[in-house]
């Protein structure tokens, strides 16, 4: 069996992690079978709230290969599956300005479940991603120093 591991770079780059959960999906039959074909993205993910429970959005699973007509539909909104005091702490924290839950990453834990690893995350100023590119350029130009 594959070990998928379907990360958001992007998410890194743009926000600044301040807490982080894992949660369950609730998928369908070909869903999870495009997700352990490595099949997913998360670029443009965020989750959000509707009657208060947590869904995430813009998560895109491609259509199953094999599926038949009861394939779903690759950008649809799905259910997050999370303990009520989690729920009730990203409710309550993402009312603060700034602050919104982005998806981080899709993985497959040990229960061969797919698991969605989600982010309250604050969004990153230009000169924040600018200060941390340099701080990756520097870090990369000392690891080449030390191998010379």
């Amino acid at each position: 069996m594959t070990d998928i591991n379907i990360k958001n770079k992007k998410a890194w780059h743009d926000y600044e992690i301040l807490d982080k959960f894992v949660a369950g999906i609730q998928l369908t039959g070909t869903e999870i079978k495009s997700i352990r074909a490595g099949k997913a993205s998360l670029v443009d993910a965020y989750c959000f709230f509707n009657r208060g429970e947590l869904y995430v959005k813009g998560m895109h699973i491609s259509e199953y290969d094999f599926g038949n007509i009861n394939n779903h539909f690759p950008k649809r909104d799905r259910k997050l599956l999370l303990k009520g005091r989690e729920l009730k702490k990203l409710e309550k924290n993402i009312k603060e300005k700034g602050l919104t839950i982005v998806a981080l990453r899709i993985f497959i834990a040990e229960s061969s479940y797919a698991k969605l690893e989600i982010a309250l995350a604050r969004g990153k100023k230009e000169f924040d991603k600018r200060e941390d590119l340099k701080k990756k350029d520097s870090r990369r130009e000392m690891d080449r120093m030390m191998k010379q």
